[in-house]
């Protein structure tokens, strides 16, 4: 176990009724932020690792967009995949990681095949596989996944309808414990959408996620967003268990009801990495990185948050 540097989160939380949630009904699709954005990264930030990076082949793309644009937020970078990569390398990004999911049987071995295709032809690419929770051949999915080279597992709850604390994921953690692949789990709550298949609040919990971590004490697990909206649970989480780890996608760049946990990023900052969810945003591509370069952290931790862990998380140092 490890203290936090700082009381806990808890003392001092917003009542649950200032996080607001996300997505609800009366209030999406958000409207764009027309924020101004850089040309470039500063030149002042050390190496930029961005965590949340999704590809997908175009149709998929496309059809994420449509979503987004009635229930989530516009997308303000509706770029291909190949455009993706040379949009963020070539703003100062050193590496990005590749996040992708499958909402269906019958898609994961495509999906992969299409990402580590990409990683081939840019090594600054660090891909993920995906598989669909409980679909048959799963196991051998993931095998087949990371004998091309990919470097561990994106799955989505919201999306693809499950608990962390399913039987049918125990063929994926296995498999990731195995193979010693860390693996991503969409396992915050939000953001909570009418127009999702399932209730992402009946699905996901710190507490189901705890019960992934105790029962698999050698699964490296990273939860995006900073575990939303359970902010100080997750804080607890970070605290308890040294196989978990966070990503700050989104939840750092003012965008969102309710004030940024910048609490978060102090309690193990060995444990957080930065993530920007493009293209998939309604704001400039910076916005977030910009806000935690201004949060004058310590110059190690900001070493760590915005490269440093990424690497030592995948592998790629």
């Amino acid at each position: 176990m490890h203290d936090c540097p700082l009381p806990c989160l808890a003392d001092h939380a917003p009542p649950k009724e200032a996080f607001g949630g996300w997505l609800s009904a009366d209030r999406a699709p958000l409207p764009a932020a027309n924020d101004e954005e850089g040309e470039r990264l500063s030149s002042s930030l050390p190496e930029v690792i961005d965590a949340h990076v999704h590809l997908f082949p175009e149709p998929v793309f496309e059809a994420l967009w449509r979503w987004f644009d009635q229930y989530g937020w516009p997308i303000r970078y509706k770029l291909r995949a190949q455009e993706v990569v040379q949009f963020l390398l070539s703003r100062g990004v050193s590496r990005i990681v590749a996040l992708h999911y499958a909402h269906k049987p019958g898609m994961a071995r495509a999906l992969n095949d299409f990402v580590a295709g990409l990683c081939r032809e840019e090594p600054r690419i660090l891909g993920l596989a995906t598989v669909l929770p409980g679909e048959p051949g799963a196991k051998e999915i993931l095998a087949e996944a990371f004998g091309m080279g990919l470097r561990g597992v994106k799955l989505h709850c919201h999306v693809q309808c499950f608990s962390p604390d399913e039987e049918s994921l125990h063929d994926v953690y296995e498999a990731c414990v195995r193979a010693n692949k860390p693996l991503v789990v969409h396992a915050g709550r939000e953001p909570k959408s009418p127009a999702y298949k399932c209730d992402p609040y009946v699905l996901c919990s710190a507490e189901r996620v705890e019960r992934v971590l105790a029962e698999y004490p050698g699964l490296k697990l990273c939860v995006p967003h900073l575990g939303a909206d359970e902010f100080d649970a997750y804080e607890r989480l970070l605290e308890r268990y040294d196989n978990l780890w966070l990503d700050t996608t989104m939840t750092m760049a003012e965008y969102f009801t309710g004030p940024p946990p910048v609490r978060l990023l102090h309690c193990r900052p060995e444990r957080v990495l930065y993530g920007s969810d493009f293209p998939n945003v309604p704001y400039a591509w910076d916005r977030e990185i910009k806000r935690l370069a201004a949060l004058d952290l310590r110059e190690d931790a900001l070493v760590a948050l915005v490269g440093g862990n990424a690497k030592r998380l995948y592998g790629s140092e």
